[in-house]
């Protein structure tokens, strides 16, 4: 059999799509844990464990800085990571990168945890600079209510209330309700971890360095990026400063974390 045909005939048989992001569109790639709350009630402490937060963060900065990203944004179970409207990598395909995003988040958090894990991807896509601030004060918005939600469930389960009966007592109630439930119980929603009730982000930061010059025998200093870790997010109109700044600017600097 001819070779060449051989190898037509049977890449012809794959199927790939053709399928690429809109050409100058600001790209968001969310990745999310794949059966995540079974793997947190048998490896993890309940509703929030600092060591899984620790994975989560190790596989956003993998992200951040095999893909080229600007900004990740940490919360629960999930990561998203902006891309600039001119990112160009693996040509804008979809499917690649969707596929080495989920296959990059999976590893890097395996590895961290030292437990298999799995992350599906996909992508969002916004017009301009207010569309992206939407994004992320939506996916805000999502771990204020995720963390308000964990932390009644699990109060509950804490106290003998078995699944059912827990998911049955919290299902509709206002987030006053939840707040109380709490509170009569001696936890104060707005003295928990911001990490936990607003997320983390990740940024790049320009710093300067400070080596030698052995041929000059003198100092000398260097502008390098590294990636900064936002513990402590803003909240509302000043998280909209924060993310119009990574936007305008690619980087963030030490004043404005």
């Amino acid at each position: 059999m001819d070779s060449e045909h051989f190898e037509a005939r049977m890449r012809g048989q794959e199927y790939f799509h053709s399928l690429r992001l809109l050409p100058g569109a600001w790209c968001i790639v969310r990745v999310d844990g794949r059966s995540f709350s079974r793997l947190s009630e048998t490896h993890f402490k309940k509703p929030f464990d600092a060591q899984f937060q620790d994975c989560m963060i190790a596989a956003a900065r993998a992200l951040l800085e095999e893909m080229q990203g600007l900004y990740a944004y940490v919360q629960s179970d999930e990561i998203s990571v902006l891309f600039r409207p001119e990112w160009n990598l693996f040509d804008r395909c979809v499917e690649k990168i969707v596929s080495i995003s989920a296959g990059l988040a999976s590893a890097t958090f395996s590895l961290a945890a030292q437990k298999a894990v799995h992350f599906d991807s996909r992508i969002w896509m916004g017009v301009d600079t207010e569309s992206i601030v939407d994004y992320f004060r939506w996916r805000q918005s999502d771990a204020n209510r995720n963390a308000l939600q964990n932390w009644c469930y699990w109060t509950l389960r804490q106290e003998g209330m078995d699944s059912h009966r827990a998911t049955q007592l919290l299902e509709g109630q206002s987030a006053t309700t939840k707040k109380d439930l709490l509170a009569v119980r001696g936890i104060d929603v707005e003295a928990l971890p911001d990490w936990q009730v607003h997320g983390v982000g990740l940024a790049w930061e320009v710093y300067t360095k400070t080596g030698f010059n052995p041929k000059r025998n003198e100092k000398v200093q260097t502008t390098r990026r590294r990636i900064q870790v936002i513990a402590s997010l803003p909240r509302q109109e000043a998280y909209d400063s924060l993310l119009l700044h990574l936007v305008a600017a690619g980087e963030l600097g030490p004043n404005c974390a």
